[in-house]
């Protein structure tokens, strides 16, 4: 089980089948908001669809190829956050994360994703993180960019958002880089 406080408010909690409610309304109560950037969010439909992909994170997490996490911000399932897919022949880490649309602009992806990073490299001992957001999403771009990832490149209609193509812009991170800033 994986269970880390990052701070007074702010906890990473590997997410269990009785999490599928609270993960479901947190959907639904932003399913708008979220639409615009997460392909997964238009066949999040019931409650069974969140225990099927927590399910599906579970398997992940115990053949140790991903690892998602429920974000609690004072004690609220907030969003989620994830190693996407871990490369462990190149030590490479994915990082991906949503957030409740009421939950924006406390800074909240900013402590986890620096929580992850700093996790990849030190407990995992990966070399690399890489993050992938879409070109036209300011929001999610600006959190690699606040701590100190490299823009490495785009590549051009890199994800069908259920109507048309997205670029991603690729971010990524250096063990040494990250020891070196911090």
């Amino acid at each position: 089980m994986f269970f880390r406080e990052i701070d007074e408010d702010l906890t990473l909690k590997l997410m269990q089948i009785d999490d599928a409610e609270e993960l479901f309304n947190l959907t639904d109560a932003s399913r708008s908001y979220l639409r615009e950037w997460l392909p997964w969010v238009d066949t999040t439909t019931t409650i069974d669809d969140s225990r099927g992909f927590i399910e599906h994170t579970m398997q992940g997490f115990q053949d140790k190829k991903s690892m998602t996490v429920a974000v609690h911000y004072k004690g609220k399932m907030v969003g989620t956050a994830s190693f996407n897919s871990l490369d462990w022949s190149n030590k490479v880490a994915y990082i991906g994360y949503w957030l409740g649309q009421d939950y924006q602009g406390n800074g909240i992806i900013t402590r986890v994703v620096r929580y992850l990073t700093d996790y990849a490299f030190t407990e995992l001992a990966f070399n690399r993180v890489d993050i992938r957001a879409a070109f036209e999403n300011k929001k999610s771009r600006s959190i690699p960019k606040r701590l100190g990832f490299i823009e490495e490149g785009q590549i051009r209609q890199a994800e069908w958002i259920y109507d048309h193509y997205v670029d991603h812009v690729v971010y990524g991170m250096l063990a040494d880089e990250w020891n070196n800033q911090n």
